[in-house]
């Protein structure tokens, strides 16, 4: 989608892009807590299932309140949406990306597989430069890569770390790359909330072949309580991606994914009494002052 005609529009719509690319981290990083949480006492693929199953039921809860599935023609038009070959590619670019995550997740340290999806705004600049000819000044990448490096800084991944698991985690992150570039030729007209329906199905269909490989185990009602509340997060999080990566430069938006390593350190300092060391300290320094750089300096990319 190209971006406004005017500086003010341009502005408005990267504030708008800004705000729900870090709600949607702030979303992504309450789910992770709380499926971190479950998966302790139940297998990956089910706890994805049954999260993807409930956000599923969730979402159409509210595409028919937004009447967006009332009777024909109506639900004819949404159907039309759903099939529509961009939206699917997404979806199951959404889905493999999320699976190849997750999988190499399981296999490496957290800091390493963190520090490697948050790589994917420097995917996302470099492509807006190379395919829709965006302009990027040399502040700006400076911002990027230093966001970045602040990044490596609060987690600091250990190097021999890097394996086979790292390579897949890399191939995660580009597939949810793609992800995000898909939802910019999407056209206006497909309704976000359809779009987030289709990822979450297409999700759940995915984890659910794998349960029927690996079996099903009893669930409790606390862990269904707990998914439930992810599943919700989860729904929040996929609609407002969307959303971000319609609006303004990605050069400006898909920078503040770093807002999410942000609060996953407040929740773990809140909950887990996590406290930062010295390093740590100076790389949320750099987060900030590139967010910050990335919103006050927007006028001038």
């Amino acid at each position: 989608m190209p971006s406004p005609a005017t500086p003010l529009q341009r502005t408005q719509s990267n504030r708008r892009g800004i705000t729900a690319i870090a709600l949607a981290m702030a979303s992504f990083v309450a789910n992770d807590a709380i499926v971190k949480t479950v998966s302790e006492s139940l297998p990956a693929a089910q706890l994805i299932f049954i999260r993807g199953f409930m956000a599923t039921l969730m979402l159409l809860a509210v595409a028919q309140a937004m009447g967006l599935l009332r009777p024909a023609p109506g639900h004819v038009k949404a159907l039309r949406h759903l099939l529509d070959r961009r939206v699917l590619q997404r979806s199951l670019l959404d889905a493999l990306g999320t699976l190849t995550y997750l999988g190499s997740l399981f296999h490496m340290p957290i800091g390493n597989a963190t520090a490697i999806s948050m790589a994917t705004p420097l995917f996302i600049t470099v492509f807006s430069v190379l395919a829709w000819r965006e302009r990027v000044l040399p502040a700006r990448w400076l911002a990027i890569a230093g966001g970045f490096a602040g990044v490596l800084l609060i987690i600091q991944p250990a190097a021999d770390a890097f394996n086979a698991w790292s390579i897949l985690c890399v191939t995660g992150t580009l597939i949810h790359t793609g992800r995000d570039l898909m939802t910019r030729v999407i056209p206006e007209s497909v309704p976000p909330i359809l779009m987030t329906v289709s990822t979450s199905t297409t999700v759940t269909l995915l984890s659910g072949a794998l349960v029927v490989w690996q079996g099903w185990h009893s669930v409790n009602p606390q862990q269904m309580a707990l998914l439930l509340g992810a599943s919700a997060f989860l729904s929040v999080a996929y609609y407002l991606i969307i959303i971000a990566m319609r609006s303004g430069e990605l050069s400006v938006v898909a920078p503040f994914r770093y807002t999410g390593l942000l609060f996953a350190l407040a929740l773990g300092w809140a909950v887990w009494g996590e406290v930062p060391n010295p390093m740590a300290c100076a790389g949320i320094v750099l987060v900030v002052g590139a967010g910050l750089y990335m919103l006050t300096g927007q006028r001038r990319g």
